[in-house]
């Protein structure tokens, strides 16, 4: 089966400019999309990046948006399809951590929390499918996480275990011309110093308890997102939570 192809796509990256954000930028740019990064406050290190993927001959539109806020994400969006046309693939990587607990977290953290990485991809899913279902084909790609699935990491397990609920409901509601998928990494191998500031010694226990003993990384999780828009074996596949973190899950 032929590989399909991204040339010329309009592929749409929240939180693109750094961490993850960017792995996923790089890898979609090398596949010939066209590019929209959204970034919140991070303009020097957005346009670092687009200025790097220009010089390397790709289309790139940077664009700043506090993405838990509606009319921040209709600007966004109607910036992006007056660049390139509709959206063809959504990714959302934008998502703050945190793991106060609620007895002691104020209500602007909790909204924070749940409007970035929860709310933020109701906003978008309901600006960018009418035009992927009027045109036959998109690809939706949530971020959960490993947290989702313990009950230690409070607000931020909320929001992930959410993600992957509404996941589900909108592969239902976007089916058949859109697929909606989320990844759930574990601890990422280049993030680890950051988790490890919230929880000392996190990194190292879910090495250890993995059973691979090894941390998933950046590229890794953008190329399971690569291979979600153009593996044909994908396009049978929606609502799927796709947990990578050498088996970590099994055993925490």
């Amino acid at each position: 089966m032929d590989t399909i192809s991204l040339e010329g796509k309009h592929v749409l990256i929240t939180g693109g400019s750094r961490h993850l954000g960017e792995a996923v930028a790089r890898r979609f740019a090398a596949l010939g999309a066209n590019l929209t990064i959204n970034h919140w406050k991070d303009a020097e290190k957005a346009e670092e990046l687009r200025r790097d993927l220009e010089a390397q001959g790709h289309r790139v539109l940077v664009v700043e948006a506090d993405v838990s806020q509606s009319e921040q994400v209709r600007a966004l969006v109607a910036k992006a399809v007056g660049e390139f046309g509709p959206v063809d693939v959504l990714i959302h990587c934008a998502g703050p951590f945190a793991m106060t607990p609620f007895t002691q977290m104020d209500e602007r953290e909790w909204d924070t929390i749940l409007g970035v990485n929860l709310k933020a991809a109701y906003l978008l899913v309901k600006e960018v499918a009418p035009k992927m279902k009027e045109r036959g084909w998109g690809r939706v790609i949530l971020m959960a996480a490993g947290s989702a699935f313990i009950r230690t990491h409070s607000i931020y397990t909320l929001a992930k275990s959410s993600v992957i609920t509404l996941t589900e409901e909108l592969a239902v509601e976007l089916g058949p011309e859109i697929t909606v998928n989320a990844i759930a990494p574990g601890q990422i191998y280049e993030s680890a110093e950051m988790m490890d500031a919230f929880e000392p010694g996190f990194s190292a226990r879910a090495t250890q308890a993995a059973p691979l003993k090894r941390l998933v990384t950046r590229p890794e999780v953008a190329e399971m997102m690569a291979l979600i828009c153009t593996s044909p074996a994908m396009q049978s596949v929606t609502g799927h939570t796709f947990v990578m973190d050498g088996g970590w899950r099994l055993t925490a």
